[in-house]
Formats: structure tokens, sequence, C-alpha cells
């Protein structure tokens, strides 16, 4: 569901780009603010970087012609916390924008927002958290601490309904932002009634992805989901090691191998403007956009995950990409955390001096 820039006109474009900054800046002082352990940085990492090797796997929606794949925003969330989910996937879509043509540069805060910032800020503290809470009767007048009841079945039913919910929302915010564009190949109507159905199948598909992953993990380390519910830091004496070379290893099978086995049908964005406009591919209008995709095209090393200049897909290509791509996510998203854990204690240690 990555915006290309010939969707949006260059106010709506700016604008969502200010907005998901916004969002961003947030997102880092709510992390210099609370009590994030070091210790979860690695997991941060190796999150994120399989998010990116994910979402280059698309699988087929039958019985359409189309594809989806998944956004990752309520994974890294339950893992990780709204607040540092948004910095990693923000990174993953970023390094996509920029080294990989993988959605338009002035689309970027567009992307940003339907794809980082309503999954992780509004579906998961509204919708997946609420799932994982069992409801005890208060006792008297103070306060009763709620619980998590992380079960495999409360999981899988709090995954599916906050992907579904994620994926719903970001599609009806593609469609929204079309509209302010003004981009009249795409009426709203017929977008919309295209955009929802097949974003929903997207969307129950990357729910019971995210339900075998949280539930994979919580098994091995329960701490980690547990910390990110309770939003304290993981104890020094819990180990992610396992963890941490388990998924590692899945992000280099995803990325190296299994990105070679993609439907090569549009995923659900490209299938419903094409649908509706003709073409699954609008034509860039106007000075300002075009001057954004030729910068893009210079910082784009792999453009469509694949060797740059070359005319044919390349399965070498697209597994170095794949590689690449979770490398480079695995170091940015760990030094962007780590480096607000850093200044977050030289303050604390000038304010002890």
């Amino acid at each position: 569901m990555h915006m290309a820039d010939s969707l949006l006109s260059p106010a709506a474009g700016i604008t969502m780009c200010a907005v998901s900054a916004s969002a961003l800046a947030y997102s880092i002082a709510k992390v210099r603010k609370d009590d994030l352990c070091e210790k979860k940085i690695p997991v941060i990492s190796v999150v994120g970087a399989f998010v990116f090797a994910a979402q280059m796997i698309n699988f087929t929606i039958p019985g359409t012609g189309s594809s989806g794949h998944i956004g990752g925003g309520v994974l890294l969330a339950a893992m990780l916390g709204s607040y540092p989910a948004l910095l990693a996937l923000s990174v993953v879509l970023i390094i996509q924008c920029l080294f990989f043509a993988d959605g338009g540069l002035l689309a970027l805060g567009c992307n940003i927002f339907n794809l980082a910032v309503i999954p992780c800020m509004l579906v998961y503290p509204l919708v997946f958290r609420p799932l994982l809470v069992k409801r005890e009767p208060a006792q008297g007048s103070g306060k009763v601490k709620v619980p998590p009841c992380i079960t495999a079945g409360r999981t899988g039913v709090a995954s599916v309904v906050a992907a579904v919910v994620a994926l719903q929302l970001g599609a009806f915010a593609v469609v929204l932002e079309t509209l302010f564009s003004g981009i009249i190949e795409l009426p709203f109507v017929t977008f919309l009634l295209l955009m929802q159905p097949v974003h929903l199948v997207i969307g129950i598909i990357e729910g019971i992805v995210t339900a075998a992953l949280l539930c994979f993990v919580h098994k091995m380390r329960p701490e980690i989901m547990e910390s990110t519910f309770e939003r304290v830091a993981v104890k020094s004496s819990v180990s992610a090691k396992n963890v941490i070379i388990v998924l590692a290893v899945i992000t280099l099978i995803t990325g190296g191998v299994l990105s070679l086995f993609v439907s090569r049908h549009p995923d659900g964005l490209e299938w419903s403007i094409e649908k509706t406009a003709g073409t699954s591919e609008l034509e860039i209008k106007g000075s300002f956009l075009k001057k954004t995709a030729l910068f893009q095209d210079k910082t784009a090393f792999m453009p469509d995950y694949n060797f740059n200049n070359s005319e044919e897909d390349s399965p070498a290509g697209t597994s170095i990409a794949g590689i690449a791509g979770g490398a480079l996510t695995f170091i940015l998203a760990g030094i962007s955390v780590l480096i607000i854990s850093l200044v977050k204690r030289k303050q604390k240690n000038k304010a002890v001096a």
C-alpha cells in the first residue's frame, strides 16, 4: 500500500509530511521520557529488519488478480510499544523510499502515516491492547491493576482484529488523500469500493501472520511482550538472545530466499487504481513532482528491489536487495534508538551532577 507521488498534489503531500514528522517528533520525545531499556535495542533492530523483508513478500489474493503484503505495524507495536515501533517502521519506509524507490518521495509522509502512525499510535493502544486485558471486578474504591492475558487465543483474535482495522483505516486514508489531492482519475466512491474489500482480505492474512509470530515470541521470551504491555523496561536478567537469533535467521531466509517466490500480481493499491483508472501507474504531473521523482532516481541504488539499469527481474538482485535492505534497517533502527537512549542517559547524568 505504498503510495506513489502521482497520487498526490504537492500541497497534500507536504501537509502529510508535516503530520508524520510531528508524530515522529512526539514518539522521539516519548522514547526519551519513558524507561526504554537498552537491552531491547537489538530486538527493535531485528524486528524492524524482519518487517522490511516481510514487506517484500507479496501473496496472491485468490479470485482477484491482486496481491498484498503485511504492513507490520501491529506486530512491531505489540513487541516494542507504540513509539519505538513507529520509529522502527518509519526507518523501514524511509529506506524503501530512498534506496529502493518503493513509494514516492513526496508520498513518504502519507506512507508513514498510513502504514505506521495508524497501526502503532491508534490501533495498537485502542484495539490490540484492550483485547488482551482480562477484566477483573473492582474491589472497593481502590484502583485494581489490570493484568494482560496473553494467551494464544486472545493474541490471535487481537492480532486479526487489529490488523484488519489498521488496513481498513490505512486504505481509507489513501482514498481520502487522493480525494484531497484532486486526482480526477480516481473517483471517491469507485476507488473506495475497490480499496476496502481487497485490504480486508490482506488484513486478515496479516493478522494470522502477526498472531503466529507473536505467539512464537511470547512462548520463547514472554517478558518481551509483557514488558511492552506494562510499559516497563525489560529486566536486566532477561536475555532475548535466542529470540534475536531466530528472528535474524527468519529475516535472512525471508529477504534472501522467500522473496524470490512472491506473487507477480499488482498489490491491492495498484489493483484498485488499475480497476478504477484503467492503468496502475498514473502520470506524474507538474515540475515539482518531476523534480522529486528525479531526486529519488538518484538515491535509489536498487530500484524496485533489483539491480540498477536492469531491464528484467533478476533473482540475484531481489535476494541482494532483501538482505541489504534488512541489514540497513537493522543498523539504522538500532542506531536511532541507541542515540536517543544515549542522549537520555547524558541528560540524566547532568541532572544528577
